[in-house]
């Protein structure tokens, strides 16, 4: 008897009983079918415009997706940039005597379309930009490092997109002006900021790989775009608007090899840049610099310079081009159908009263219940991690196929995401196991999983219920699970829907997984006690 009780004839004995059962087995093959399927209908039934002239195609038919940095991050990279050259090492000083800016408080453009800031109010975004930059030239996603001030974050350092660093907590006023110092020594950059010129505050360091030796360097303006979000029992909608910054910059100094003339832009020469009829029409027609002291003034005498975009990461979900993670939309699917088989596996047993000979074999019930969870929870990761191998390069082929837009996602966030999908089954396969041993009936463990598990991620993710509520269902739900899928990244430096609904869980991958675990840990152990102390 020992014997046969033993643990690991226990997990043999449950493998062979679950692979006997074709109903099972053909249920576990389905899982991995719909997870593959149902991420695929996504790309296969997308069509994108293509442009024609007359009746010939342009071979344009693609979605664009926004400019990369060198590591492949997509960002953006709009400011007006007042800038000359600088080779070899030096030193960029300005200082700011005015940071002001307007903006739409309903979102969206100006209410004139014939007027640029027509129902514009006066106004800074917390992420508008103005101060002193060090660029590898002026190509989109080119590296650079900045020192400058914010609408409401204080003085800060940002470098390749990504970086922030803090300095003082100020705001910048024609009463309170402030200097600003970047220098460069080969690769490195340091930033600085002072009240009063001489004494200096150094704010960061950044190390800027293979930057050349000429390099651009002056000063700039950005603002993000405004958004507004509409909350109703519907959903949420974001509606979105560009913005203006301005800023006054004087006794702007460059030392080291740096001479010719500074390269100003004019005013509306971004919209012009543009082109196109509406070109006009946006807050990018007032954009540019001039000299505070007129035309053919000295640098010293500083510019005015109004600009709108920004300088920082792109966050996905609010344009073009679709999420790596799209690709596993058909998870919950495969979930469905793994939470079937865990169920029933252990239910059919009570109906059919073969837990009574099961027991009998192994009156250790906890050691039972134990090689139950083993042999499912470790059949649905290997289920769950075929499927996603699968669907993630399949969709992506698909797509691209289609020439539509995948954001950028390091091979380190891939692995994780396709562990993590096998994971996210084994794990919520347990949780069904314990249900289904507590309530010992098959349809009621199997919607209660269910409704536990992937319901609140439907809700969460289709816009149905207002941000705030989509974010409590995917913060303490079995559902933050799909956190684990999640590649993008919210940004503090950047204001954006970083909802659910656009591919945003409010806790880290991993910690969204612990939730479930969490879950599945307490439903098993009251399941062990139920198991063990009551009679069959």
């Amino acid at each position: 008897m020992a014997g046969r009780d033993g643990f690991g004839q226990l997990v043999h004995a449950e493998w062979t009983k679950l692979r006997t059962v074709r109903g099972w087995v053909a249920g576990l093959v389905l899982a991995a079918i719909l997870t593959v399927a149902l991420g695929m209908l996504g790309p296969l039934g997308s069509k994108i415009a293509c442009d024609h002239v007359g009746d010939a195609p342009t071979h344009s038919c693609h979605i664009s997706g926004p400019p990369q940095d060198a590591t492949g991050q997509e960002v953006d990279d709009q400011s007006t940039f007042v800038h000359r050259t600088l080779t070899g090492d030096g030193t960029v000083t300005a200082r700011l005597t005015g940071f002001d800016g307007k903006y739409s408080p309903d979102g969206g453009g100006p209410a004139d379309p014939g007027n640029p800031t027509a129902g514009l109010i006066d106004g800074l975004q917390p992420w508008s930009k103005a101060g002193i930059l060090i660029k590898d030239g002026t190509t989109a996603g080119s590296a650079y490092a900045a020192v400058l001030a914010s609408g409401s974050h204080g003085i800060r350092m940002q470098y390749d997109y990504t970086h922030d660093t803090a300095g003082p907590a100020v705001s910048v006023t024609a009463a309170e002006p402030r200097w600003l110092r970047l220098t460069r020594a080969g690769d490195t950059l340091t930033g600085f900021s002072s009240t009063d010129g001489t004494t200096w505050t150094q704010i960061g360091t950044a190390h800027l790989a293979n930057l050349p030796k000429s390099v651009q360097v002056g000063v700039f303006t950005a603002s993000p775009d405004f958004a507004v979000v509409k909350n109703s029992f519907g959903g949420s909608s974001t509606n979105t608007g560009p913005t203006l910054a301005t800023g006054t910059f004087d006794q702007i100094a460059v030392t080291g090899d740096s001479t010719g003339d500074w390269t100003v832009p004019a005013i509306g020469s971004a919209a012009a840049a543009d082109g196109g009829p509406g070109a006009l029409q946006g807050p990018e027609a007032v954009a540019g610099a001039v000299s505070n002291a007129g035309a053919g003034a000295d640098a010293a005498d500083g510019f005015t310079v109004t600009g709108t975009g920004d300088i920082a990461p792109s966050a996905p979900g609010e344009g073009a081009g679709k999420t790596p993670e799209s690709s596993l939309a058909g998870t919950f699917g495969g979930l469905i159908a793994v939470i079937v088989v865990a169920a029933l596996s252990m239910t059919s047993e009570y109906r059919r009263g073969l837990i009574r000979t099961s027991l009998a074999a192994s009156p250790r019930r906890g050691r039972l219940l134990a090689a139950k969870a083993v042999v499912l929870g470790g059949v649905s990761f290997v289920v769950g991690l075929v499927a996603a191998a699968i669907a993630v390069p399949a969709v992506r082929a698909v797509d691209h196929s289609k020439r539509m837009y995948v954001y950028y996602a390091s091979t380190q966030a891939e692995i994780r995401m396709v562990v993590g999908t096998a994971l996210l089954l084994a794990v919520a396969a347990v949780f069904a196991l314990a249900i289904a041993t507590i309530v010992r009936r098959g349809a009621a463990a199997v919607a209660a999983v269910i409704v536990a598990v992937v319901l609140p991620y439907i809700l969460a993710v289709a816009s149905v219920l207002p941000a705030g509520a989509a974010e409590w269902l995917a913060r303490v739900t079995p559902a933050a699970a799909f956190a684990v899928q999640q590649t993008v990244t919210a940004w503090p430096q950047v204001k954006a829907s970083y909802t659910p609904t656009n591919g945003y869980f409010p806790l880290s991958p991993w910690l969204g997984l612990a939730v479930l675990g969490l879950w599945a840990a307490v439903a098993y152990a009251f399941a062990h006690r139920q198991l063990c102390r009551r009679d069959v």
